[in-house]
């Protein structure tokens, strides 16, 4: 792309921007309408086999930009995708505390999830045309974001620990005031027509606070991939990927997601070092090969030293087993772990009370 040229180079033309848009819709609706049609608890097993699917998809996928468009936009491709799937992890985090903050039965969370990613797509792909437009119009505009991902890089490393509120989020706080709501969840319905009226039920309050916190991850996450490339449709491929796999992903590590200590610190060297990649790529352009080297091994080694600490960790002596032998053994469904998980799992459908 040429600085100031107010068009930005893509390898997608119409037809694969409109193939690829269909290929995506008609996933998730073989997603939801065949293989989760009916609410249940996803098992870990589930979950694993979902998540070697998206991401063998997301492969094969630059295998086909490898083989038409050449080596350095696959590359591109690949390093996108990981660096979006990487930062999605944070998501995990999020999630959790909205569903315990909401008392979300378990059977429901896959639907919520569903249509947060549903809605994400449409919102990333407007943020992803916005930011293209505004890199190729613009080319100032490369140094504001490069110094937004190394402020926010600096930020994740200073801070200790995450304070996450969604009831404090603007957009969730305003649906919350004008739409009138339930006081029960009604089963995995979002609204229902009760006395002549129709209402919100806590379960759309929940994906109104999933979708609200999800402008704020496109906000801090897109630009990173635009350090790596120009090309719109390479980072929208490699973004969309990243949040198909997002919910599989979500039951396959929630409840082992605190055992990751430093995975936020390499989420932090990844978003710092795409920064400085965007502020000196007028002096210096990184090799695309390099900036995948950089953020395999900072995402890797920070997942290596997490395993790790916990292998060499120290257990509590005065912590006597409350569940038997069998606690080594992963049972078969798998419960999202929360602070308030014994009542999150105890809760019925209709119940709500959050905090």
């Amino acid at each position: 792309m040429e600085p100031g040229s107010g068009a930005a180079l893509t390898v997608g033309s119409p037809a694969l921007w409109i193939g690829f848009t269909v290929l995506v819709l008609a996933l998730l609706a073989l997603d939801l309408g065949v293989f989760h049609r009916k609410s249940h608890v996803v098992s870990v097993r589930e979950a694993l086999c979902w998540s070697v699917f998206w991401i063998a998809l997301a492969f094969l996928f630059n295998l086909g930009v490898y083989h038409w468009c050449g080596s350095r936009v696959a590359l591109e491709f690949l390093t996108g995708y990981l660096i979006e799937k990487a930062l999605s992890v944070d998501n995990i985090f999020v999630f959790l505390v909205i569903f315990s903050y909401f008392s979300v039965p378990t059977a429901y969370q896959h639907r919520v999830l569903f249509f947060g990613i549903l809605g994400a797509l449409v919102m990333r792909a407007i943020f992803i045309l916005a930011g293209a437009a505004l890199l190729a119009a613009f080319h100032w505009m490369i140094y504001v974001f490069g110094a937004a991902l190394v402020a926010l890089g600096v930020k994740m490393l200073m801070q200790r620990g995450s304070d996450v509120h969604p009831e404090r989020n603007p957009l969730f706080r305003l649906f919350k005031r004008l739409v009138p709501a339930t006081d029960g969840y009604r089963g995995s319905r979002f609204i229902v027509r009760e006395g002549g009226k129709w209402l919100a039920t806590p379960l759309l309050l929940v994906l109104m606070a999933i979708e609200a916190t999800d402008v704020v991850f496109a906000v801090d996450s897109i630009p990173a991939i635009f350090a790596i490339t120009r090309d719109p449709f390479i980072v929208y491929t490699s973004n969309i990927f990243a949040i198909l796999g997002l919910r599989a992903l979500f039951f396959l590590l929630a409840g082992a997601i605190g055992n990751l200590h430093y995975l936020k610190t390499g989420l932090a060297l990844v978003l710092s070092f795409v920064g400085v990649k965007m502020l000196i790529a007028d002096v210096y352009k990184i090799p695309i090969a390099v900036s995948l080297t950089v953020v395999v091994c900072l995402i890797g080694g920070a997942i290596v030293a997490s395993l790790l600490r916990l292998r060499f960790r120290p257990l509590p002596e005065s912590t006597p087993p409350t569940h038997g032998a069998s606690d080594s053994v992963m049972p078969r469904e798998f419960q999202v772990v929360v602070p308030r998980a014994a009542e999150t799992t105890a809760l019925s459908c209709e119940s709500y009370s959050p905090r």
